[in-house]
């Protein structure tokens, strides 16, 4: 089989020959370096690298789990994935809840299914977007990097890559920019406000918050305050 397809490619013109290889090293590549970031902290994610075609900058300083404050990865869990303890990559029940409404109700659904996992395997292999190719790489990649990571592997690389301001990525950066302190320094509330601004980094300002991004900070305390102590998973 493998004699065959060489056949056909070295039968192809030099460009469609490096366009297929090209293709199949980046169908590899993160099946291959989810391995590497299981102990080595990721140096840059594909999202930041689209935002820095887009004319962002990159600022980013890579923290461990232990120089964060405890109340961040609790916030951040409260509000993005309430089950990320017991799943195991994808929450097939909110899967199951956002399809019913889905089919229940004439308009889309307001919520996503999305897990930390798979917002991880996204910013660091994929890309950003509501397009349904997308989640079906995010899915089976998810899945993969919550087999061969812990739970606490998973929550700190994702609170190492993700976006909080336009430019701006991971927990010690964000506390930087919007609260002049270490990450470790953040209060329970500090933590709830950058918590609330994860699903629209761009326009929402955990610093500066607007009335709305209070409010929700205020639901994602008191969850996160609820569900601190059965956080086992990421001790």
């Amino acid at each position: 089989m493998l004699l065959n397809l060489r056949k056909r490619l070295n039968g192809l013109g030099p460009w469609p020959r490096r366009a297929i290889k090209t293709f199949i090293v980046l169908c590899i590549l993160p099946w291959v370096l989810t391995f590497v970031y299981a102990v080595v902290p990721p140096p840059v994610s594909n999202v930041m690298l689209l935002r820095l075609l887009q004319g962002n900058g990159i600022h980013k300083d890579w923290v461990g789990l232990d120089q964060m404050s405890r109340h961040l990865p609790a916030a951040v869990i409260a509000s993005e994935d309430s089950r990320f303890c017991t799943h195991y990559g994808v929450d097939w029940v909110e899967v199951q809840n956002v399809l019913e409404d889905a089919f229940d109700d004439d308009e889309a659904p307001v919520r996503g299914a999305s897990t930390i996992s798979m917002q991880t395997a996204k910013n660091l292999f994929l890309w950003d977007g509501r397009f349904m190719v997308r989640k079906l790489l995010e899915v089976p990649l998810a899945l993969y990097m919550d087999t061969l990571w812990t739970k606490r592997r998973m929550i700190e690389v994702y609170l190492n890559i993700v976006e909080w301001a336009p430019g701006i990525y991971g927990a010690e950066a964000a506390a930087q920019l919007h609260f002049r302190k270490h990450a470790k320094d953040l209060t329970r509330r500090e933590a709830a406000l950058l918590a609330a601004v994860l699903p629209n980094p761009i326009k929402r300002r955990a610093g500066k918050p607007s009335r709305r991004v209070r409010a929700i900070a205020d639901r994602i305390q008191i969850r996160a305050r609820s569900i601190e102590p059965y956080l086992t998973c990421i001790r």
